[in-house]
């Protein structure tokens, strides 16, 4: 099972990256200068909202599938389900498309009251929204048949695309920003359906409007994971949300650029992630404690191995990066510095979320979870009017830290696992040791070259230690292999 874990999460690897290039090309090159700081800041209030709301707009759909895709033996019974996963998100999806359209003067005019320009896009919150949840919904159904690639593809790099060509529409003159707006919503829709398509190929659905035997056990975890899920997506987003409410709105346009260079430390937890969830549930479903604590500990040593030399190389790069935007953009420094810390504790982990999602330990998680969103609610609103995005940064940091450690806490307790081993704590050494010694230390050339420079340094210098010192089984093993095959 560790081949196709390491096959895909490679292919997934890239494919991420790939699109955070494109994204780093947008966020830092296109964006900043084919829109107005306030405009930017309106894309990014869009986005964050709508992936706030789309665990409620879900209905935890796409975490039941994972969960429970696995238990049904018979052909009836699966498609019995697949049905109610397809039509259970429109239970919250219509009531809250009706209330906005009852009420929108009111909740525009709640939103509004600091940036006036939020008034108007609404409906474009509301209708991402609804194409974030369906795709979250589609990829969970192509997810339980083992392939990842194609809907990880999607995922990051699709939408990317989509972006960049509307950035380069809207700087040639042949839209306006009204419509580069709609096109973004659209960007995202058609992301939905063809990721529908992809889905329907790979398991065609029969309707059957039979009720499954586990409808209880079904509704009750759907309902639950909602919070699970409205938990994570508010701890990465509900700041910029209220960004938008108590500072003028083009502070998010830093705020969106340092949170993105940090997010690039993710990018092999969240690759990894997709196929750990339903190899988790596998083993779940079947009481295999041997292979699911095998796994925990692997994919935790090789996520932060692999993650530590991302966040080593932005780290000790960032202010030559800075040095490439505006000066106003560089505001975002010790935001990026706190975020990346919680982005390399969220690596270290490994499939510690898969464990909880998809085991019935989710219910206790769940109360600490809702306590700890009220705490970063509570530490935006006193942070933010006192140290602007620097304090949002802090907000986020503390909660996810507490967020975090409850979670591990809760595994041990539950399963008696931990991730960590002896290599854990080496591999920290390693990075606190390399960390404080290259933040300080550049080149004397031009930002371009430095960066490129020290990279290439710290790689080679991180990557032999790694090898030299054996943290790592599986590293260890692809070194030999690709050594091997070059022989």
């Amino acid at each position: 099972m560790m081949g196709i874990v390491a096959s895909q999460s490679l292919k997934n690897i890239i494919s991420t990256y790939a699109g955070f290039f494109i994204g780093a090309v947008n966020t830092l090159f296109l964006y900043t200068n084919f829109m107005s700081d306030a405009y930017y800041g309106m894309v990014g209030f869009i986005l964050s909202s709508a992936y706030v709301m789309m665990p409620l707009m879900a209905f935890g759909v796409h975490n039941t599938i994972v969960k429970f895709y696995s238990s049904f033996k018979t052909r009836q019974g699966l498609h019995s389900f697949l049905t109610l996963m397809l039509f259970l998100p429109l239970v919250l999806i219509i009531p809250v498309c009706g209330l906005t359209y009852l009420s929108y003067n009111s909740i525009a005019s709640f939103l509004s009251t600091e940036n006036e320009m939020i008034y108007h896009y609404i409906w474009h919150i509301i209708i991402t929204a609804i194409a974030l949840a369906y795709f979250e919904v589609f990829y969970a159904w192509v997810k339980v048949q083992m392939q990842t690639v194609f809907g990880n593809f999607m995922k990051e790099v699709f939408h990317r695309v989509g972006t960049m060509l509307l950035l380069v529409l809207l700087y040639l003159g042949c839209i306006d920003l009204i419509h580069f707006m709609i096109g973004l919503v659209l960007v995202y829709v058609v992301r939905t359906l063809v990721m529908m398509g992809c889905a329907f190929y790979l398991k065609l659905p029969i309707l059957t409007f039979k009720t499954p035997s586990n409808i209880g056990a079904i509704l009750k975890y759907s309902s639950l994971i909602i919070i699970a899920g409205s938990i994570a997506t508010m701890l990465l987003d509900v700041d910029k949300m209220m960004l938008g409410k108590y500072i003028p709105i083009k502070n998010i346009a830093y705020y969106n650029v340092a949170i993105f260079i940090a997010t690039v430390i993710a990018v092999p937890q969240r690759a990894m992630h997709q196929i750990l969830m339903p190899i988790t549930a596998k083993y779940l479903n079947e009481d295999n404690m041997i292979e699911l604590a095998d796994l925990y500990k692997r994919s935790s040593l090789n996520l932060f191995i692999v993650g530590g030399l991302v966040f080593l190389l932005i780290v000790s790069n960032i202010n030559e990066l800075y040095r490439f935007l505006a000066t106003d953009y560089s505001m975002g420094l010790y935001v990026m510095l706190l975020i990346s810390v919680s982005k390399l504790y969220d690596s270290l982990l490994g499939s510690n979320n898969a464990i909880l999602f998809n085991s019935d330990y989710y219910r206790v998680v769940l109360i600490l979870g809702v306590l700890l969103a009220f705490l970063m609610v509570a530490l935006n609103v006193w942070l933010i009017p006192i140290y602007g995005i620097n304090g949002a940064a802090l907000a986020t940091f503390i909660a996810v830290f507490l967020y975090n450690s409850t979670k591990l806490f809760f595994v041990y307790k539950a399963f008696k696992i931990i991730p960590f081993t002896h290599n854990t704590l080496r591999v920290g050494i390693l990075l606190v040791i390399m960390a404080l010694g290259t933040y300080f230390w550049d080149f004397k050339f031009y930002p371009i070259i430095n960066i490129g420079l020290k990279s290439l340094v710290i790689t080679g210098v991180f990557l032999f230690a790694v090898y030299r010192f054996k943290l790592s089984e599986d590293i260890n093993g692809v070194f030999k292999k690709y050594l091997v095959k070059k022989q």
